[in-house]
């Protein structure tokens, strides 16, 4: 048996280069996710449950990047997750929340609250169809405190509307011109078919690199297992605007991540994006691929709560890893996710200018005001739950997802615990980022490709790793 030598980021550094890249700002980011979506930075948010639902799925896409819903919810709770991240961010919301006109002004404030919303448009039932009648908003509700109330007694009936195929740009004068914050969209005959925000148009001009869908939405993806309910949660998921699916599975060259791979291409054809994972071989990336997969999903242990490689004894350090699937992945013409083992932005840089495509982030962004994790304040530090996903803790829920075991006792391969609370994700992004474009600037590289081309590692020891961090400061 000839063993070979695996390496990981602490191992190597990166080698400068001349450069004629004078400014972080001429480097672009933009990478491909799989073989049909592409993002303007490559950073997806880890499917794990005290990582990414739709509060982070959402911070991610606004910045340009994507966040993947875990699965280690109810169908039902899984699709509310990408409807909430579908919502969030429209330039036509297709199917607004709306309610009826003699319902009570406590019942609509409770639906309203439950909605996240600050206002409904008013509908009636007709042939069929939503006949606009008034809108209500918080200013109809501030000051009102008899809750018994209709909501026809108080909503607004001098509406100002706009046709549906109004232009974006034509919809901002109109909202400016009248002061207003919602323009329900109407056919000639007054029947509700959309909805134009102001926050929408906002958040659109603050974020012009977020990513997007083809109607103007954030865009999303969902985790999905190998169980029995995998083609229900799949098309339950997509038909919430799900924009890509992640099949899950620890070991995903497993004869049954390929067969649900297969399943699910054969199944919903070119209307799904598929990324399966998690693998470390390029037999493995070819095998997914021959099954039908858009975008793989590398790494085996190396994540900061995972202890598959200390309880079972298997794995490949993850820059190796990389490596070795980036040279069958770009035969195939297929790109992968690195997924764990990222401590800082220099870990990150490494892992693409290695081969990577993207990179999924699950520790450093557990911590952060938008990931789902309980908030720990212990003796004035704050931190935030988290644990990895075949956790002792996390093992126990996922029964009354998965179903039961198979009779035979498993060990954890997870650690669960607290991770610094370090604010909104966005401060996390924007150090990652800022770490990547440094680095092609040191490479001379303004694309992702030329930094990958540009790139020649050297391997450092111990010393070498003491002597890159601080020392002598006090």
């Amino acid at each position: 048996m000839t063993i070979r030598e695996g390496l990981t980021f602490d191992d190597v550094l990166l080698m400068p280069r001349r450069s004629a890249v004078f400014s972080r700002k001429d480097t672009s980011t933009k990478a491909p996710l799989s073989r049909n979506i592409s993002l303007n930075i490559p950073l997806v948010s880890a499917n794990m449950d005290t990582v990414t639902e739709s509060g982070m799925a959402r911070a991610m896409a606004r910045m340009g990047g994507i966040g993947i819903i875990h699965r280690f919810l109810s169908i039902e709770r899984q699709v509310e997750e990408v409807k909430k991240v579908k919502r969030a961010e429209n330039v036509i919301i297709e199917d607004p929340f709306t309610v009826h006109p003699d319902i009570t002004l406590g019942e609509a404030k409770s639906y309203m609250r439950r909605e996240g919303v600050s206002g409904v448009l008013v509908v009636k039932e007709k042939a069929g169809k939503r006949l606009l009648v008034g809108i209500l908003t918080r200013r109809d509700l501030l000051f009102e405190t008899d809750d018994r109330k209709k909501v026809s007694s108080l909503m607004s009936t001098d509406l100002i509307t706009a046709r549906p195929n109004v232009s974006l740009e034509r919809a901002r004068d109109i909202l400016h011109d009248y002061r207003i914050e919602k323009l329900p969209l109407t056919t000639k005959e007054g029947y509700l078919v959309g909805l134009i925000t102001l926050c929408d148009i906002i958040e659109r001009m603050q974020n012009p690199l977020s990513s997007k869908d083809k109607k103007g939405r954030l865009m999303v993806g969902a985790a999905v297992g190998v169980k029995e309910d995998t083609i229900a949660r799949t098309d339950a998921l997509l038909s919430a605007g799900a924009d890509v699916i992640v099949i899950d599975i620890a070991h995903g060259h497993n004869e049954r991540a390929i067969e649900t791979t297969k399943l699910l291409r054969k199944t919903f054809g070119k209307n799904i994006e598929i990324i399966a994972g998690n693998i470390a071989t390029p037999e493995a990336a070819r095998d997914l691929a021959k099954a039908g997969a858009d975008g793989l999903k590398v790494g085996i242990g190396p994540g900061a709560a995972c202890t598959t490689r200390i309880v079972t004894g298997v794995g490949v350090p993850q820059l190796t890893a990389i490596m070795d699937v980036a040279k069958e992945a770009a035969k195939i013409g297929i790109p992968f996710i690195a997924d764990g083992g990222i401590k800082n932005s220099g870990d990150f840089s490494k892992a693409m200018a290695a081969g990577a495509d993207t990179v999924m982030i699950g520790n450093l962004l557990a911590g952060c005001k938008e990931s789902p994790g309980e908030y720990i304040l212990d003796r004035g530090v704050a931190y935030k739950y988290y644990r990895g996903m075949a956790s002792y803790d996390a093992t126990r829920e996922k029964i009354d997802v998965d179903g039961g075991t198979d009779g035979v006792f498993r060990s954890p391969e997870g650690a669960s615990g607290r991770v610094a609370y370090r604010g909104e994700a966005s401060m996390v992004v924007m150090d990652l980022i800022g770490g990547l474009r440094s680095s092609m600037s040191y490479l001379g590289a303004k694309t992702l490709a030329q930094f990958e081309k540009n790139a020649e590692f050297i391997k450092m020891s111990n010393a070498g790793l003491t002597e890159s961090g601080p020392h002598g400061v006090k």
